[in-house]
């Protein structure tokens, strides 16, 4: 496997379309409940803890960028390989394929659910994924290009919808905030953990950065589509801490579509409707994202086409929606997906960029002893 990609000039993208990556990639099915899952943590202060997760995941943007800085144009398939050899590095490769399988199939059965419960309590779960799968696989068979611009119209067509919180907002009480910090340190950090579902994403990073025209300008276009997911997303949990009574944001699983209940326009009567139908703009790209960087390691470790991995995986996916029966076995399935995420995600990049840094400075000390002598 060679370490560093050269893609045709036809297939790379701009730099500044790494923005709406980012924010596409981190922002799904995870932020409608992220206020109650890190209220339940960090009580009135979860918006403090959100903010601060969104701070530890540009942190986290920092050390990736400073890595692939220190190749050419190399994606993680490649950088795993150069550190850790051919074959653990491949069987990392490999474990990390699996982990954006898990979160392609997370995010695809979270939103089924959301349909189900909210829209089609009676239409099955299996055609739901299939027709879901087979739009996600129609967009990642067109390349980086199509998901990049897929990403790019999910961020310009729904970013209106923050704006409807201007209306839970007029009943919205702001004493709910405080006291201010009255929340011990260590439900605060609790808090910023369980936000680590909802903020993954950004990690693809790694597979798109081959694939940017002008590599010096990705580091500022990532740390703001990550600036814009945190602002969003703490401004949405301040809104439902204030909306909601005290105890009633911890018994709404869904509390921003909740919100949306009392949203009341000429001849639509369930806004919620048209904003769960909405919702599914926004998690294509989250899909389409995983799915394209997952694929890629069929033709970056075994040399099949891409194609082939992009129906396997899609095949696997729908498959294993039929396994899914019951609440709790989403639930769970979620949580583990939550906490192996915090690890690949956060966790990982920084102790592998370290390793990065640490290999390119005694390679480029090795070669000066040997210039010298």
């Amino acid at each position: 496997m060679k370490v560093d990609l050269h893609p045709k000039e036809g297939l790379m993208v701009n730099a500044f379309l790494v923005l709406f990556f980012i924010h596409a990639s981190q922002t799904g099915v995870g932020v409608v409940g992220l206020p109650r899952i890190v209220y339940l943590a960090a009580k009135h202060d979860a918006w403090i803890s959100v903010f601060l997760g969104g701070i530890l995941s540009g942190i986290v943007l920092v050390m990736m960028v400073i890595m692939l800085k220190k190749y050419d144009s190399a994606d993680l398939y490649g950088i795993q390989v150069d550190v850790f050899g051919k074959w653990l590095g491949n069987a990392m490769n490999i474990f990390y394929m699996i982990y954006m399988i898990l979160s392609f199939f997370v995010i695809l059965m979270n939103y089924i659910e959301i349909v189900q419960v909210w829209i089609f309590p009676d239409l099955p779960t299996w055609q739901i994924s299939l027709a879901l799968i087979l739009l996600t696989i129609y967009a990642v068979n067109g390349g980086i290009r199509i998901i990049v611009g897929v990403a790019f119209i999910s961020v310009i067509g729904t970013i209106w919808l923050i704006f409807i919180l201007i209306v839970p907002m007029q009943y919205s009480d702001p004493k709910n905030l405080f006291p201010i910090l009255n929340t011990d340190l260590k439900h605060i950090i609790n808090g910023v953990y369980k936000t680590s579902l909802s903020l993954m994403g950004f990690e693809l990073l790694m597979f798109l950065y081959p694939y940017v025209k002008d590599k010096k300008k990705v580091f500022i276009y990532s740390q703001m589509g990550n600036l814009l997911t945190t602002i969003i997303f703490t401004a949405i949990t301040m809104v439902c801490i204030t909306f909601f009574a005290e105890n009633g944001l911890a018994r709404t699983i869904w509390p921003v579509l909740s919100m949306f209940k009392i949203v009341r326009l000429p001849n639509l009567e369930r806004f919620e409707f048209i904003a769960v139908s909405f919702w599914m703009l926004i998690i294509l790209p989250n899909m389409c994202c995983y799915l394209w960087a997952a694929s890629k390691g069929f033709s970056r470790i075994i040399n099949w086409k891409q194609k082939k991995g992009i129906w396997i995986i899609g095949i696997l996916v729908w498959a294993g929606s039929f396994f899914i029966k019951a609440r709790y076995q989403m639930n769970e399935l979620t949580d583990f997906v939550a906490h192996l995420g915090f690890l690949t995600a956060f966790c990982y990049p920084i102790l592998l960029s370290i390793l990065v840094i640490a290999k390119k400075w005694y390679q480029g000390r090795k070669k000066k002893s040997a210039e010298v002598s």
